[in-house]
């Protein structure tokens, strides 16, 4: 008996830590938001990120960035639709870089063309 109830604890344990090694943290420097403008030349509406690719012109040099956002229900639940960003909207994205510095990007907020501050985390 003492040995199945042990082999339980063990197994519950396992079955717990599974989970939590699944999640993981955007490797991001969060000392510097960083902002850029571009147009949407891709949208990725998915698990387990929203990814949008905007093209970022610097004098006549284009730069490509990853914009990331949260789960997909916590945009949604900040009034995100997979129809917020389309490919040709020009915007301004912010949020921080990656501390390696990719040129990706753990998206805070996004400015559309119209004025419109979306924002993905409600702060």
């Amino acid at each position: 008996m003492k040995n199945i109830s042990a082999a339980v604890v063990i197994l519950a344990l396992v079955a717990t830590s599974v989970p939590l090694s699944a999640h993981h943290s955007w490797p991001v420097n969060t000392d510097k938001l960083v902002t850029v403008k571009g147009t949407i030349t891709k949208v990725e509406w998915g698990n387990p990120h929203p990814m949008f690719t905007i093209d970022v012109r610097d004098g006549n040099k284009v730069e490509t960035w990853q914009i990331g956002g949260p789960a997909i229900t916590r945009m949604e639940g900040n009034g995100w639709t997979k129809d917020t960003l389309k490919p040709g909207d020009v915007v301004t994205g912010r949020g921080y870089q990656f501390s390696d510095g990719q040129k990706i990007i753990r998206l805070e907020s996004v400015l559309l063309s119209d004025g419109k501050e979306m924002r993905v985390y409600a702060r």
